[in-house]
């Protein structure tokens, strides 16, 4: 798990303004991980991966989890897309919004 401090404003030098899933997400991410970031500073288009978020693939492996609680599908490990969904926060949540089987 990650536990670094976070810094996700983005370059302007303000996060860009979040979706109403977007700050759902960020709010999963930031409690699942313990992250020293609040969630509504989580830049949706920050990377997850490595820089931005600076999660690593068992951080990912474990919100995959917390998703597939939450929202109801599988985000699987072996899934061709995954670099694509975890993108950023903003993909992650394009993602869950055309899959999610639960409000």
């Amino acid at each position: 798990m990650s536990s670094t401090p976070i810094t996700s404003v983005s370059a302007e030098g303000a996060s860009p303004e979040q979706t109403p899933l977007e700050l759902e997400l960020a709010t999963l991410l930031v409690e699942s991980l313990n992250l020293e970031v609040a969630p509504a500073e989580v830049d949706p288009n920050a990377p997850l991966y490595g820089e931005g978020l600076g999660l690593d693939s068992i951080d990912i492996l474990e919100v995959a989890l917390e998703v597939s609680r939450r929202y109801g599908f599988q985000l699987r490990s072996d899934d061709e897309r995954n670099q694509q969904i975890f993108t950023s926060l903003r993909t992650l949540a394009t993602h869950v919004e055309q899959n999610k089987t639960t409000a």
